[in-house]
């Protein structure tokens, strides 16, 4: 696994903090946020009926406005990477 280091939420505690790597090896971004509350849960669900409830093995992730420079970021790192 080659996971990069991109960015964590600049107005963190650094308790709780929104973070974007990028694993450049399978080619894949990866997000941490804040877990949505129910009722949030439940709009995303209902948004996309064909779609149904988010499996126990995804999550609906927050992830702040201030990160998309860094998702941008992660995006390029992965798109550099060598496909396998």
């Amino acid at each position: 696994m080659a996971v990069e280091f991109i960015g964590i939420d600049p107005d963190t505690d650094r308790d709780h903090c929104p973070t974007v790597w990028a694993d450049t090896e399978a080619q894949e971004i990866l997000l941490q946020g804040w877990k949505p509350d129910a009722v949030t849960q439940t709009a995303c669900e209902s948004t996309s009926p064909a779609h149904g409830p988010v499996p126990d093995s995804e999550a609906i992730i927050r992830i702040p406005a201030r990160l998309i420079p860094m998702i941008r970021e992660a995006c390029d790192a992965v798109e550099r990477a060598p496909v396998r």
